[in-house]
């Protein structure tokens, strides 16, 4: 009768197929667009991040708006502008450093 901390036979064949992997190396081919798509990827890109500049300076607008009518009896209003400011510039550097984030894990 097998112990209870005897491996199986798929726990034995799993480990033989990992270790078999990291002493081979795993296939890693670099990115290729398929043919004919690399032009329309870049396109598509290139409208996300305009569109995500729109937003940006959209996002600054309204949050300095709010600051400036706020700065009157309206504490709150100031407040709420001041803090989407942040949130405004992380989110453009976000979408300014996607591609070296990405290329860092390709």
């Amino acid at each position: 009768m097998p112990g209870v901390g005897d491996p199986s036979s798929r726990e034995i064949l799993m480990q033989a197929i990992l270790l078999h992997a990291l002493a081979v190396g795993v296939p890693n081919p670099a990115p290729q667009a398929p043919p004919g798509l690399a032009g329309d990827a870049n396109t598509i890109l290139g409208w996300g991040k305009w569109g995500v500049l729109i937003c940006g300076v959209a996002g600054l607008l309204i949050s300095g708006g709010k600051m400036a009518i706020g700065h009157r009896n309206r504490s709150t209003l100031a407040a709420d502008g001041a803090t989407g400011i942040p949130w405004v510039i992380g989110g453009l550097s976000l979408v300014a450093a996607s591609a070296a984030i990405v290329a860092v894990f390709l």
